[in-house]
This record gives C-alpha cells, sequence and structure tokens, in this order.
C-alpha cells in the first residue's frame, strides 16, 4: 500500500456459496470506503464454490473504476494461495499445475489476473463463520444470491 494512500484504502470482503458442490452458486461483496458502503452479489445455476469464491474478488474488483488500493479479506485459501503464490508458476507452465495438469478454473484465473493488475491489493485471509462483520455480511449476500436463484426456477 502506498503511504499517501492509506486512509485511501478500500476495504473488499469476498465470498461464495454453493449449495451441493457442484450445485447452485452464489457470490458476494462487500466493500466499505471513506465511510461509504457497496454490497454486490451474483448467482449461476450450476458452478463449484471455488468458481463462485473466484467470481466474487473479480467482479469486486472489475466494479473499481479506477486503480486502486484495496485490502481484500476472503476466507478462501484457495483464491489467496492462487492469486499470490500459484498463479506465476501457473502461468510460466502454460496454465499447468505443479502435476503438469491443466489448472482448474484457468478462465476465472485470468481474469483474477487481469483484474488485479490495475491495483495495488494487499490480502488478508479471515476465518470464515467467525464472526468478522464484513465477511459475515459477503457470505450472506451470496447465501441470499443461491435463495433468490432457486426462486426464479
Amino acid at each position: 500500500m502506498t503511504e499517501n494512500n492509506k486512509n485511501k484504502t478500500i476495504h473488499i470482503y469476498t465470498d461464495g456459496a454453493c449449495s451441493g458442490n457442484p450445485g447452485p452458486g452464489g457470490w458476494g461483496v462487500y466493500m466499505q470506503y471513506n465511510g461509504h458502503e457497496k454490497e454486490m452479489s451474483g448467482h449461476e445455476e450450476h458452478t463449484t464454490n471455488n468458481r463462485m469464491e473466484l467470481t466474487a474478488v473479480i467482479e469486486a474488483l472489475n466494479t473499481l473504476k479506477k486503480p486502486c488500493d484495496i485490502l481484500l479479506h476472503t476466507d478462501s485459501t484457495y483464491v489467496m494461495k492462487g492469486a499470490t503464490e500459484w498463479m506465476e508458476g501457473w502461468k510460466k507452465r502454460q496454465w499447468k499445475n505443479a502435476a503438469k495438469k491443466p489448472v482448474e478454473n484457468r478462465d476465472l484465473w485470468e481474469l483474477l489476473d487481469e483484474a488485479m493488475q490495475r491495483h495495488t491489493i494487499t490480502w488478508k485471509w479471515v476465518k470464515g463463520h467467525a464472526g468478522n462483520v464484513g465477511n459475515e455480511k459477503a457470505d450472506t449476500l451470496a447465501t441470499d444470491a443461491i435463495k433468490k436463484s432457486k426462486k426464479e426456477d
């Protein structure tokens, strides 16, 4: 984070959920910036929890119109480690994992990679369902999105 923008940091909380894995899924985003809040969510009819976790982060980053300093809170070690530890190796190996097999969810990882280039992101893992207010809001948005999708059927 740049020193000048410490008080201009956007806090983003993301979560993904699935009813069955795979099954109907939802994603939720709760954002805080300078006293303002924004909530976003969406759903897919047939997906996985990991895809919804990735989608939440991608949607959050892509909603920002200009480069930002972000503190991104996630309860997904899959997303955080993928973005901060594994992705560079995957790209060097033409999107193959260490076992030389195609990276799962490559389409979303590539979208996340592109979205991350525009921002300065500090990743913070939070324990899910442990009372973190932002994480709980993102979780509620994701699970409500699944309920909404089931009502639309």
